[in-house]
């Protein structure tokens, strides 16, 4: 069942186009993430939901319920912004629920919410407790307590992780991950974080200049992406010129393979980790550069005056030295980039 109906919603602002026309479901329980670079319209429709900005034209549906002209307090939408929002006059207990009064909830009912909710994210001995004396982590679960105490019909995050380190900011994805199961509540996250958004979603929605250009399960996404921005935001990726040869695609290093649906040659996404090398006296490949990166080492090849990343992890990888010549392989089928295929039999020399 869809809980969030997006019909058509557009915003400008004065000359810029924030968002063209974007339709978009989401379904009871489903984690959405939308993922893009700064600008590309994520957070101002994050906040046309949430009833912080007024779109200039669209629909927007809860539970078949129209909610384009509610204010945000009548929403029943959580919010979880980057910085923590907390009041720091007020205890943890009494900022988790701030929204249960405003909402006049009875004091007897709001006292077992904000203890449920402060046990859900391990700070029920904290309840006492003023901002000033807890660490981020700490007051970004307070947040995400006050914005669940409410029960919500859907959950909005804008980066709420962005301000932390990267080791408590794994321990909170991976714990906001699994409340949200438990909860089987409907999320939408923005972030630019591709390793987040892939940790996080169901499914994510790549967004470009104010509009979605790819959405899909993350796997799918990473694996087989449509099109060369998807391909390069979603990690590192190696983009690479091909042209056909009897039916198939002729990679750089001149191996011959099918590709993942049709193409008419142009180039194809290939993961640095997906590209075999091996040390060859006679190969077409030279070592450009070698990073170790400890879990992996990262090799740059030169290989027909094209650039091409190798990955491998493992304690047992070498370390090849710059100026080893190398062959390379694919591992996996490639996949063709359906917004930059050009016809260009002559993008390979060899």
């Amino acid at each position: 069942m869809s809980v969030l109906h997006i019909d058509g919603i557009a915003k400008t602002f004065g000359d810029t186009t924030a968002l063209h026309e974007i339709s978009l479901r989401v379904t009871d329980g489903e984690f959405v993430t939308l993922l893009g670079p700064s600008g590309c319209g994520k957070t101002t429709l994050m906040r046309i939901i949430a009833g912080i900005t007024q779109p200039d034209r669209g629909a927007i549906r809860i539970d078949g319920r129209d909610i384009q002209t509610l204010p945000p307090e009548r929403r029943n939408i959580g919010l979880v912004f980057q910085s923590y929002a907390l009041f720091p006059h007020m205890t943890v207990a009494a900022n988790v629920g701030f929204g249960l009064k405003m909402r006049g909830i009875p004091s007897a009912d709001a006292d077992r919410r904000v203890t449920d909710a402060l046990d859900l994210v391990d700070l029920g001995p904290l309840a006492g407790r003023y901002p000033r004396a807890l660490s981020g982590g700490q007051q970004q679960r307070v947040a995400l307590a006050r914005a669940v105490v409410i029960e919500p019909d859907i959950l909005l995050f804008d980066e709420p992780l962005s301000n932390l380190d990267a080791k408590l900011r794994d321990q909170l994805r991976d714990d906001l991950k699994v409340l949200q199961r438990r909860l089987g509540i409907t999320a939408i996250y923005v972030t630019h974080d591709q390793a987040e958004a892939m940790a996080l979603a169901d499914r994510i929605l790549v967004m470009k200049d104010g509009r979605i250009v790819e959405e899909g399960a993350p796997v799918a996404l990473y694996r087989h992406p449509r099109t060369r921005f998807s391909a390069e935001f979603l990690g590192q990726t190696n983009v690479l010129p091909v042209y056909l040869a009897a039916g198939q695609v002729m990679l750089p290093w001149e191996q011959k393979i099918a590709v993942i649906g049709s193409t008419t040659g142009g180039h194809v996404s290939l993961r640095p980790e997906d590209v075999a090398m091996e040390v060859d006296p006679d190969g077409l490949g030279e070592v450009q550069s070698v990073t170790f990166l400890g879990a992996s080492v990262e090799c740059r090849v030169a290989v027909h005056g094209v650039e091409v990343r190798v990955r491998a992890t493992g304690s047992a990888v070498g370390i090849p030295a710059v100026g080893t010549r190398v062959s390379l392989s694919a591992r996996v089928t490639p996949h063709p980039l359906a917004d930059v295929i050009v016809h260009d039999s002559e993008a390979i020399t060899g």
